[in-house]
C-alpha cells in the first residue's frame, strides 16, 4: 500500500516539479525586454509618470485597462478584433509592464486621475472605458469622477462590484505584503495564472513565462510593491455604495466559472450572484455570463466578448 502512494505522489508531483524546473531555466529580463504584438509608444505624464501603451485601428476610441498584476498584452486578442471598426489604446498602468515603476500612490483615484490626463495628452475627448477585474473597478471610478471623458463602460469580470467588510479588508492588507508577492515560487506563479482560467488556452503560456522571467528584473521590487498597494487600493476605495451613480451605458460580462470573483476565501459562491449586483445597481448595463468560462473571459472567450462589444458600441 505505501508503494502505491509513493507512486500516485510521484505522478502527481514529477510533472510539476519538471514544470517548475522547466520555468526555472528560463533566462532572466527586464520590464523593457517584454514582447508585446504591437509597437510601443510612451506619454510622459505629470508625476514622473511614463506611461506605455499601444494604439491601433481607427475611429470611436476604447480606452483598455488591464488587471491586477498584469499588463496590456491581457488585451491583445480584444485589439486584433476591434481595431478594425474602432481606435484601440490599451495602456500598461503606472507600476506595471512597459510603464515606470515608482512609489506612486496605486488608489483607484490616482489611476483614474492618470487615464484622464492620458486621454488630455492624445487629445481625445471622451473614450469607452474598457476594464478587467481591478481595471474595471478603475473604469468605474473614473466615469463618476471624469463624467465628461467617459463615453461607455466596458466592465469584464470587474473588482468593486462584490462587498468587503471592514474586517475582510484588514485580512487583505495583513495577507497581500511585498515579501509574499516577490518569493512567490515558480509552481505557484503557475497556479496563480492558471486560476484566472476555467481551462487555460495554451497561447497564455506567456503570462506564466514572463512573470517567471522577470522576477529578477532591477524594477522587480518596485512592481511587487506595486501589486501590494494596487490591493489595497481596491479595498480601501470600494464602488459599490456608488453603484447607482453611474450614468454611462455599460457593459459587464463575466464567465459563468470565475474562480476568483467572488473571492474564494472570504466569501466563495456562485459568480453569478456579484454579477447580477452590477446589473441591477447600474442603471443602463446589459449583463452577459459566458458559460465554460473563468476570470480572464476577454482571453479565454475572445469570440463571445469581441462580439458582445461589438453590438454594445453599435447600440
Amino acid at each position: 500500500m505505501r508503494t502505491i502512494k509513493l507512486l500516485i505522489a510521484a505522478l502527481i508531483f514529477l510533472p510539476l516539479l519538471s514544470c517548475s524546473h522547466t520555468y526555472r531555466n528560463l533566462a532572466p529580463m527586464e520590464f523593457s525586454d517584454l514582447d508585446y504584438p504591437y509597437a510601443v509608444k510612451t506619454a510622459e505624464l505629470s508625476g514622473n509618470i511614463s506611461l506605455g501603451y499601444v494604439d491601433e485601428g481607427a475611429g470611436e476610441t476604447i480606452i483598455f485597462l488591464h488587471g491586477l498584476g498584469s499588463y496590456l498584452p491581457a488585451w491583445k486578442k480584444n485589439i486584433a478584433a476591434l481595431s478594425t471598426n474602432f481606435r484601440t489604446i490599451a495602456v500598461d498602468l503606472p507600476g506595471y509592464g512597459k510603464s515606470s515603476k515608482g512609489v506612486y500612490p496605486f488608489t483607484m483615484e490616482f489611476y483614474a486621475d492618470v487615464i484622464s490626463e492620458f486621454l488630455q495628452k492624445l487629445n481625445i475627448e471622451k473614450a469607452t472605458i474598457a476594464g478587467h477585474s481591478m481595471g474595471g473597478q478603475i473604469a468605474m471610478v473614473m466615469a463618476l469622477k471624469y463624467p465628461e471623458q467617459v463615453n461607455r463602460l466596458v466592465l469584464v469580470a470587474p473588482a468593486g462590484l462584490e462587498p468587503f467588510s471592514e474586517g475582510e479588508k484588514r485580512w487583505f492588507r495583513e495577507v497581500m505584503t511585498v515579501p509574499l508577492v516577490k518569493l512567490t515560487s515558480v509552481h505557484q506563479i503557475r497556479v496563480n495564472v492558471v486560476s484566472n482560467f476555467y481551462n487555460m488556452p495554451a497561447d497564455a503560456e506567456f503570462m506564466v513565462t514572463d512573470r517567471v522571467a522577470l522576477r529578477g528584473a532591477k524594477d522587480f521590487d518596485k512592481y511587487c510593491y506595486t501589486v501590494v498597494k494596487s490591493v489595497e487600493g481596491m479595498v480601501d476605495q470600494p464602488v459599490f455604495d456608488l453603484l447607482e451613480q453611474i450614468d454611462q451605458p455599460t457593459l459587464i460580462i463575466f464567465g459563468e466559472n470565475d474562480n476568483l470573483i467572488p473571492n474564494p476565501y472570504l466569501h466563495g459562491g456562485k459568480t453569478a450572484s456579484v454579477a447580477a449586483i452590477g446589473d441591477e445597481k447600474i442603471p443602463t448595463s446589459n449583463l452577459l455570463m459566458i458559460p465554460e468560462c473563468g476570470h480572464f473571459a476577454q482571453f479565454e472567450k475572445p469570440d463571445e466578448t469581441n462580439a458582445a462589444i461589438l453590438n454594445f458600441m453599435a447600440d
